[in-house]
């Protein structure tokens, strides 16, 4: 790890190279992403660091043996309220999960209590999955949120499930290396190699025959970029793109689409966060920027704090996280303006899915990591092979919901247990480049030039 003293040193200014975009690019892809070379299954075995195990579900006093109500509180009580609590919870496991936290709590105050016990939920999650669950402790986890998650997820990925599957094909000609979507699943975006990025409306997917409407982002004839659209980022419905010709703009989605501002980097800009005060971007020049994008001059200050490229990032209000192709992960610490950590890994991360406490990241060696922030500092707590062949590009986690894609050509889907439980493959005819769930909907970046989209029935 290194001190903020040394972090402060990494600052160096190089100049643009003046290296050809488009060929910069396409050496990027043929050194890290092309002729894969996995280390041999049996020396990347995952691991897991020492952990207490469970000693069963904590109730915080309740007798799961006795009912909820007793002495002069059960008179005049239904019949149902007077058995044992576990008994209640069998019951109540015949019904949706999302049904018992909308209707029980207005029935009457008993029932109210019940929803709103923790244990109510954990009982019901550890029925579900009979692993350690979440993987990361934490004292303030949305068990009910967790729950009704998890059991979404195992309805929709069963094999009896009704998932519908939409291959969108009309509005690239080159992979399609991004993929995000907002206003609840309504609406897509999609970054390509065709330098265009692409608005989807979505919400009569599936409703009628006629094509989804799509139309590209910006005015320019030859592509909304000069370079591949290599990475996006939201916030709220602002639209940050950035691509290989080191420029990001920024995009209106609420005014259809409108150009709100375009901001010039230094190098190709290879990951994004965008927060509501600050955009984040890492680049192939090895730095980690940060802008004010309502700044009329928006960089705040740009570090180069990696030796190789910066191929991902998480933020929050407390911390900017980065992985590079040197095989580190560096912390930020936004509060006092200086480099945290820095752990030096056996491979390198290409994405991140981050939630304080939890940030879960995919590596080149088809591995999934998963890091606690605890005190003010990461820790890595596991370490889980789920099952891809190559690297993985693309991971998205919920409290009850982990999707990763990978240059293998699939995506899977899991419970984020420990270890993660694998509910489906998809498989497809090209690498996949990454992944965004929001509401009913998942969509996916395919090298084949088309975004693959799932949505869930109501």
């Amino acid at each position: 790890m290194a001190s903020a003293r040394e972090a402060e040193s990494d600052n160096d200014s190089d100049g643009e190279t003046g290296e050809d975009p488009e060929r910069q690019a396409m050496d990027y892809v043929s050194r890290v992403l092309s002729n894969i070379t996995l280390q041999d299954k049996s020396s990347r075995q995952p691991h897991t660091l020492p952990m207490e195990a469970p000693d069963g579900i904590q109730h915080g006093g309740l007798d799961l043996k006795k009912s909820p109500v007793s002495g002069e509180d059960a008179e005049g009580k239904s019949l149902l309220l007077l058995l044992p609590f576990e008994l209640i919870l069998h019951i109540l496991s015949f019904l949706e999960a999302r049904f018992i936290l909308r209707v029980l709590p207005l029935v009457c105050r008993t029932l109210r209590d019940i929803v709103s016990e923790k244990v109510t939920w954990k009982v019901r999650v550890q029925k579900k999955v009979s692993s350690s669950f979440p993987v990361v402790d934490q004292d303030n986890f949305d068990w009910p949120s967790a729950c009704i998650d998890l059991e979404e997820q195992l309805a929709h990925w069963s094999g009896d499930g009704k998932t519908e599957h939409f291959s969108l094909a009309d509005g690239h000609y080159a992979p399609v290396d991004a993929v995000l979507l907002l206003q609840n699943g309504s609406l897509c975006v999609s970054g390509s190699r065709d330098r265009n990025v692409c608005l989807w409306n979505l919400r009569n997917l599936g409703k009628d025959q006629e094509k989804v409407p799509v139309k590209p982002l910006g005015t320019d004839k030859t592509g909304t970029h000069k370079g591949w659209a290599w990475s996006l980022a939201a916030c709220e419905d602002r639209v940050c793109s950035g691509s290989w010709d080191s420029t990001m703009k920024i995009w209106d989605i609420g005014a259809e689409g409108q150009l709100v501002q375009d901001i010039k980097g230094r190098a190709a800009i290879l990951c994004l966060a965008y927060l509501p005060d600050i955009l984040v971007a890492g680049s192939y020049d090895k730095r980690v920027s940060v802008y004010d994008p309502r700044a009329s001059s928006p960089l705040i200050k740009s570090r180069k704090i990696h030796s190789s490229p910066v191929l991902s990032l998480a933020a929050d209000d407390r911390h900017i996280v980065s992985g590079s192709e040197d095989r580190t992960l560096v912390v930020f610490d936004r509060r006092v303006n200086a480099v945290l950590q820095r752990i030096q890994l056996e491979n390198y991360l290409f994405c991140m899915s981050y939630e304080a406490p939890q940030l879960w990241a995919g590596d080149n060696q088809g591995l999934i990591h998963v890091y606690g922030s605890h005190g003010g500092t990461f820790q890595q707590v596991r370490c889980f092979d789920v099952g891809h062949a190559s690297q993985v590009t693309g991971i998205w986690r919920s409290a009850g919901a982990l999707y990763t894609t990978s240059t293998d050509k699939t995506m899977k889907v899991h419970i984020p247990t420990d270890p993660p439980k694998t509910l489906s493959t998809q498989t497809h005819s090209n690498v996949v480049n990454g992944v965004c769930v929001s509401g009913r909907t998942v969509a996916a970046a395919s090298g084949g030039q088309t975004v693959e989209i799932w949505r869930f029935p109501e």
